[in-house]
């Protein structure tokens, strides 16, 4: 027990210590939980014994997060997915293979064993992408989206080639060395004599018994979720919430790893199915932090795996492999890009995001030494290259942010030429600008749209709204808009640097123009504040006011009080944020700053004051009225 516990207060310290320094650094959380396990396993040496059994557990992480993925797809876009499961996932698969055996039966190894690997290090990190891809929220772009068709294609073929290792042993292999492929059988204690069961059923029955499972699982979801959730949550004690969550997740792993099926595939399948439930966001909210806890375990026992011993004597070797390994699949699923129509930033996000090998090659490595496909030398060097390129994957994301910085910088497609002149700029015309331009055109004003999506000015076009491509933010576009005649410009754009940009020139330019701006929180409008905008919107306060005036209308306020608190929130509101704006330091965190911190505090005080004299000072009226 006490060892037990001196281990996780060892991974737990060392989590809280590196991970929050490597978030800061802006280097990711996946890069910090790597980093805390080489600094206790490799580096200090005082936990790694237990690594293999705490990896097979934390590796349970993974089915937790293709878990809650499954809750934000339905049905309807999965089946959309359809053409890039088959085609784009099963594409990478077999090219990969292909190239990767290829190359290693090029440095000697026979075909058996060079196609072995090859499959194994085919596959990626569902782990680490699909956390990299969360974390930076990029799981919704294009290149996100068909980098998790091709993961979950992944994790379903892993069955195929569980079943076609076997078949490549070599003639003189030994089969009798079981010693280190325990983890491929799921088996253990109590489940032993259902699992042997179900191993010595024919093919057909056990085909049978899968498609069984499969379908009850669709079925339960659908039909017995509902009301089982509604009579737990009838007892009114929290943790049988979490009870039933993971009894959810478990019970379906276990089914799926009885005939042979990947577990993450099951829970992905069940997540999909209650995408749709009353429950969904209840199960999330228990299921994420489970997830989180298990992910970053694993990311951990990654790095206190690694074997340094092999590191140091062979380092151009072990280099050499990975970076030829992450060139090779990179290159792959550049030429992928192609016919799947990816571009720009996707195209990018997709070949290097899934360009490394996956947790799952370790199982598969010791299932391959245990059919004698795979000798104990080279196991050790295919583990070690599936752990360093898994270590450079956050690096990778690193990289990808900075080339799609760049591409974005020289792919600037040259400006529209402005042939026309409008009392009214409008710079950006998203959702925020294109209410406004409505507004203004029908209103009967002349205005001139500058936005540097080409995308959404060919849309605006299509519509009879004529509108102009380039960046607002460039001085020599604004001249040509007429930025020196104009007498209201509006910064809409999304971006709040360029936005800060524009507001700055413009006022440099012209210091008696009028200009509106957009602001995305509070931090946003002290900066356009300072750079000169005569008036400044955040883009979801008006909205929140409105939301905030139903609320008090639903809860007894009549019409006139609700709208006259309303009134009175802005006001006084619009107020404090000039108060404050005269506080505010520029790098300072705003929690930082005791003079802001004590006048806002002040200003909330004020602010309930003023709503309180307002509805005593609206009832009367209204009594009065009727």
């Amino acid at each position: 027990m006490e060892s037990l516990l001196l281990q996780a207060s060892i991974y737990l310290g060392a989590a809280v210590l590196v991970v929050p320094l490597s978030v800061r650094l802006g280097l990711g959380s996946v890069l910090g939980y790597l980093a805390a396990g080489i600094l206790v396993g490799p580096v200090l040496g005082i936990v790694g014994a237990e690594t293999a059994d705490l990896q097979h557990f934390a590796e349970f992480g993974v089915v937790l997060m293709l878990f809650l993925i499954g809750l934000d797809l339905e049905p309807r876009a999965l089946w959309d997915m359809r053409h890039r499961l088959i085609g784009l996932g099963g594409a990478q698969i077999v090219l990969t293979t292909g190239a990767l055996a290829a190359a290693l039966m090029g440095m000697g190894l026979v075909w058996q064993t060079a196609l072995t690997l090859g499959l194994l290090m085919s596959l990626s990190s569902t782990a680490i992408v699909l956390q990299m891809l969360t974390e930076k929220s990029l799981i919704r772009t294009g290149g996100g989206r068909s980098a998790f068709s091709v993961l979950l294609t992944q994790d379903i073929a892993i069955v195929p080639m569980l079943a076609l290792i076997p078949l490549l042993a070599l003639p003189t292999a030994s089969l009798t060395d079981t010693g280190d492929h325990g983890e491929s059988n799921p088996s253990n204690g109590a489940a032993e004599p259902l699992l042997s069961l179900v191993q010595s059923l024919p093919g057909w029955a056990a085909t049978l018994l899968t498609l069984a499972i499969v379908a009850s699982i669709i079925l339960v979801g659908h039909f017995l979720t509902r009301p089982v959730f509604r009579f737990v949550h009838a007892s009114r004690l929290p943790e049988m919430s979490t009870f039933i969550s993971l009894l959810t997740v478990l019970g379906i792993a276990f089914l799926m790893m009885l005939v042979g099926l990947s577990p993450a595939l099951g829970t992905f399948l069940a997540g999909v199915v209650l995408a749709n439930s009353e429950f969904r966001h209840q199960l999330e909210a228990d299921i994420k932090p489970l997830k989180g806890l298990l992910l970053g375990l694993f990311f951990m026992t990654v790095g206190v795996g690694i074997d340094t011993a092999m590191l140091r004597d062979q380092p151009l070797t072990v280099l050499g492999l990975t970076l030829g390994l992450i060139g090779i699949k990179a290159l792959i699923l550049l030429a992928l890009t192609v016919p799947f129509r990816l571009h720009g930033r996707d195209r990018l996000l997709f070949s290097l995001g899934l360009a490394q090998a996956g947790e799952f090659g370790f199982v598969l490595v010791s299932f391959a030494r245990g059919q004698g496909i795979v000798d104990a030398p080279m196991g050790q060097m295919t583990l070690l290259v599936i752990s360093l390129s898994m270590l450079l994957t956050p690096l990778l994301f690193l990289a990808i942010a900075r080339l799609s910085a760049r591409i974005t910088q020289k792919a600037v497609q040259p400006a529209d030429e402005i042939d026309e002149k409008g009392r009214v700029i409008i710079a950006g015309i998203g959702r925020f600008g294109q209410v406004v331009n409505r507004l203004v055109r029908m209103s009967g004003l002349k205005t001139v749209v500058l936005d540097a999506d080409m995308a959404t000015i060919e849309t605006m076009r299509r519509f009879g709204v004529k509108g102009f491509f380039g960046d607002p933010s460039r001085p020599e576009l604004l001249a040509a808009a007429g930025l020196a005649e104009a007498a209201v410009l509006v910064v809409a754009v999304d971006n709040r640097e360029s936005a800060i940009r524009i507001v700055t020139h413009a006022r440099a330019a012209r210091p008696d123009l009028h200009i509106v701006a957009r602001a995305r929180d509070r931090v946003h409008v002290y900066e356009l504040y300072q750079a000169g905008a005569s008036d400044i919107v955040r883009e979801t306060f008006d909205s929140s006011i409105r939301a905030g005036r139903y609320v008090l209308e639903s809860m007894g306020f009549t019409d006139y009080e609700a709208a006259q608190m309303s009134r009175t929130y802005y006001k006084v509101d619009r107020a404090a944020m000039r108060d404050l704006a005269a506080l505010w330091q520029p790098g300072k965190p705003v929690q930082m700053n005791e003079a802001y911190v004590a006048r806002a505090r002040q200003l909330d005080r004020d602010l309930e004051t003023a709503l309180i004299d307002e509805m005593d000072q609206a009832r009367p009226k209204e009594t009065a009225a009727e």
